[in-house]
């Protein structure tokens, strides 16, 4: 059997050949769901992929780690990265504590995804409970130039940073096409 995987890079637009860092080994992390509201069958399909994706690593052999977040809070109502906190903004409608509202939503999450006999990650972090070191990165990102701040809001650098500059004018192509 080739266990060959050919993987579609983003960046480039290129089909390249997965190669693990660690041969045996493959960590995946996945950007769970920001958890204010029941969740629907479009956010189950990231997850759906991701768990297929999983399940075939580990058919081809590897040992993965399965990593995917929690957003439990910081999710502003729109992406200009104004208003209320969408979980905060649910609390007030529920009349419940924010914490409340991340512990519910997040259990529905779990339970809709357990009947589509999705495998559980290994880990789950809450972004609350890792407050102190995403200030610690960003302190550090922007102290390397690559970010900066603009009232109370950091901003990538773009001009500093060569990946966010061949993202943004890939995105800047796309909205051409458009």
């Amino acid at each position: 059997m080739n266990n060959t995987i050919y993987i579609k890079n983003s960046l480039t637009g290129k089909k390249e050949k997965f190669v693990p860092i660690h041969r045996d080994f493959i960590g995946v992390y996945v950007c769970g769901p920001t958890v204010y509201s029941d969740v629907h069958l479009g956010n189950c399909r990231t997850f759906i992929f991701f768990d297929t994706m999983v399940r075939y690593f580990k058919f081809l052999g590897y040992k993965v780690r399965y990593v995917r977040n929690i957003t439990d809070v910081g999710h502003l109502e729109n992406d200009a990265d104004e208003g209320e906190d969408k979980i905060v903004k649910k609390a007030k409608l529920e009349q419940l504590e924010p914490m409340e509202i991340a512990q519910k939503y997040t259990l529905n999450f779990r339970e809709v995804m357990s009947c589509f006999n999705a495998l559980s990650p290994d880990i789950e972090p809450t972004a609350t409970g890792h407050i102190s070191e995403q200030i610690e990165m960003i302190s550090d990102i922007i102290k390397n130039g690559y970010a900066y701040e603009v009232n109370g809001s950091v901003y990538f650098n773009v001009k500093n940073t060569l990946m966010m500059g061949m993202i943004m004018e890939s995105l800047v192509e796309e909205i051409q096409m458009i």
